[in-house]
């Protein structure tokens, strides 16, 4: 990684900090059970700030700083722990390997940290994320506010840092795009994985192996969420995540899933027959969601503003609700009336980065966001049909996404996620395939 892309972010920060300082904790290490940590992640404004892995650290910048404007505390070197739980940078890594100016031991915080809050009019920082630094920080500016009668001022405002950082981070830059079309890669390959290993009889699980494997064989340290793997009733529960039961024959196979680079998501979702093979109902229901999709995607564009991907959406499910006989009368009434929500309950898309659900404001003044080159966001209509005594029983239990990643360009959109099957037809030769194979090796062990 290139350690001039971390300084360009830092020095445009500091551009809009004037004569304050900022203060970035990077996320804490959680306990899962007695003696086991969960697998450490960085906070993503702090990573997209340094590039800096470990835990136990926090980043400082000060504009116009004699001996250096970023200052990272850390960790220091340990031989004996190192053996025990990994190598650190040190406070000479720090520096050498991930651009630090200056480099301090995080055990000397409480000592140091004040001193660089002395005489600076704002401190930029994100109140309310962490809330143990947040009283961390109340001790040092009072420990500043008592030194008044010396002379040294304390800080007199607190600037959220959100509002900027988060606007960086919402259009990214050459090298976010590169990591996002790497993830979306490996998690496309993951996604044909699936298809072409299911098959009834086996479970949720298994498939879920099958993405789990391919990610880190694609280099992906984490999946950028749960993996959401439901067949069946299952696929109709937005956020499933027991992942525990058997796929039968005839069911769809509803499969969210995204692996994650360097800190970067991929937030992909395809749905596709257990047998490899769509009924006349689920192909009708699956090609009305993918007109949708692709009417959707056709609006990702500079100028377009955020809600009209969505709104774009909503007609062509509404109507093809009313063309399967789900809805009756007038498309335009039930879309004021929110009718379609019954069989299409979530937004269209959200903002993807290093977050999965990334950061940025969806509106500005009230108004909703323009579309502009650099942003990055997902585009997932849906259809979920659950049992109802008003539902004919061949609709029963028909949940279908699909779900791409798309980055908005200079002429247009590229979807990045484009390497997960998503027709009909690619979906159904893929399976074919997948079955055939499976049916020789069978016959090879015989």
């Amino acid at each position: 990684m290139d350690l001039r892309v971390f300084e360009r972010r830092r020095k445009e920060l500091m551009n809009h900090m004037s004569e304050g300082v900022a203060i970035l904790p990077t996320a804490p290490v959680r306990n899962r059970n007695r003696d086991v940590d969960y697998p450490f992640r960085p906070d993503s404004d702090f990573y997209y700030l340094t590039h800096f892995p470990e835990p136990e650290a926090v980043a400082v910048l000060v504009p116009g700083r004699e001996h250096g404007e970023y200052i990272l505390f850390c960790r220091e070197k340990n031989p004996e722990k190192e053996i025990w739980e990994g190598r650190r940078a040190g406070l000479e890594g720090a520096r050498s390997l991930y651009g630090a100016d200056d480099a301090f031991p995080i055990a000397d915080i409480d000592e140091i940290l004040p001193g660089l809050l002395e005489n600076r009019e704002k401190v930029f920082y994100s109140i309310g994320r962490y809330a143990e630094f947040d009283a961390r920080m109340m001790r040092w500016v009072n420990e500043v506010r008592g030194k008044a009668r010396t002379g040294v001022h304390a800080p007199g405002e607190f600037v959220d840092l959100n509002h900027i950082l988060h606007e960086m981070r919402l259009i990214k830059d050459a090298e976010e795009i590169r990591l996002m079309r790497r993830a979306a890669k490996i998690s496309a390959a993951a996604h044909r994985r699936a298809m072409h290993s299911c098959r009834p009889g086996l479970h949720e699980y298994e498939i879920e192996a099958e993405l789990l494997y391919e990610f880190r064989r694609g280099g992906s340290e984490f999946p950028a969420y749960p993996p959401i793997v439901g067949g069946g009733a299952n696929g109709c529960i937005l956020h499933y995540t027991e992942n525990g039961a058997e796929l039968r024959d005839g069911e769809l196979l509803l499969i969210d899933a995204g692996a994650e680079l360097d800190g970067y998501a991929a937030d992909i979702t395809r749905t596709f027959p257990v047998n490899g093979r769509y009924s006349g109902e689920q192909r009708a229901i699956y090609e009305i969601v993918l007109a949708a999709q692709r009417a959707a995607i056709d609006q990702v564009k500079p100028g377009r503003h955020w809600n009209e991907p969505h709104d774009n959406a909503v007609r062509i499910l509404t109507q093809g609700l009313k063309d399967l006989g789900l809805l009756s009368g007038d498309v335009d009434a039930h879309i004021e009336k929110g009718d379609y929500k019954r069989f299409y309950m979530h937004r269209t898309g959200h903002w993807l980065g290093m977050d999965v659900h990334d950061v940025g404001d969806y509106k500005v003044e009230d108004a909703w966001r323009l579309l502009e080159p650099g942003m990055v966001l997902t585009v997932e209509p849906g259809l979920y049909i659950a049992e109802g005594s008003d539902i004919p029983e061949r609709f029963w239990n028909t949940g279908i996404r699909i779900e791409d990643d798309v980055l908005v360009t200079r002429e247009g959109n590229e979807v990045l996620s484009r390497d997960a099957p998503k027709s009909v037809d690619e979906i159904e030769a893929l399976m074919r395939e997948g079955a055939a194979r499976g049916r020789a090796q069978v016959s090879v062990g015989r």
